[in-house]
């Protein structure tokens, strides 16, 4: 019986990994809006609550939170976009959306975990778990700034639960401004010079 499908050499699986690591990094790239998206309303979330608490002495000051519900409806947005031109889903970008998409519930069960018990703790294990996230999506797409952003969250989550509960909210800005805010800028670049190198080649 003859075998229909060609065996790769050592050097074509490995071009062949590239290649997909290469295809989802540019994908993820293209994505880097999430990022930003949440990386901004977060922050804003947590500089507008330290205020409200330590400035204005507001006894309501987690109204800030309000802000994450914009976002949500910004990302359905984004989505619903992004579904449309969505042309190529490797198995690194399946491995990718299926771990943002467990994150995500694990915020909304912390929601109701930290009702239940209280909310001294919550920003270190949010820190933790934005480390988590990024620096394992950034290993999935060999991407240093996410991996080194991600890994430092994990360092600051320990940090921050020696710390009162309002140095926490900033330490989870700061938190968020190097596993996010940064490492998406520096996504959306790649892909603007990504782009630009592919038309320059096919000009």
């Amino acid at each position: 019986m003859e075998k229909n499908d060609k065996d790769f050499s050592p050097q074509e699986s490995l071009l062949l990994i590239r290649s997909m690591i290469e295809t989802t990094r540019h994908s993820i790239s293209d994505h880097s809006h999430y990022y930003l998206l949440w990386g901004w309303a977060v922050m804003i979330g947590c500089i507008v609550q330290y205020l409200l608490m330590s400035v204005f002495k507001y006894p309501h000051h987690y109204y800030a939170w309000f802000i994450t519900l914009l976002a949500l409806v910004i990302q359905i947005f984004f989505i619903i976009k992004d579904k449309k031109k969505e042309r190529v889903k490797t198995f690194i970008n399946e491995a990718n959306s299926q771990l943002w998409m467990i994150i995500g519930f694990s915020f909304i069960a912390l929601f109701f975990i930290f009702g239940k018990m209280g909310w001294m703790y919550c920003f270190p294990i949010y820190i933790l778990l934005y480390g988590i996230g990024t620096s394992v999506s950034g290993s999935l797409i060999k991407f240093k700034p996410l991996i080194i952003g991600g890994i430092a969250n994990i360092a600051l989550s320990i940090i921050t639960v020696y710390l009162r509960y309002d140095l926490q909210i900033l330490m989870t800005a700061l938190a968020i401004l190097i596993s996010y805010i940064i490492p998406g800028h520096l996504l959306h670049l790649h892909y603007r010079k990504t782009n630009l190198h592919n038309y320059a080649t096919e000009g």
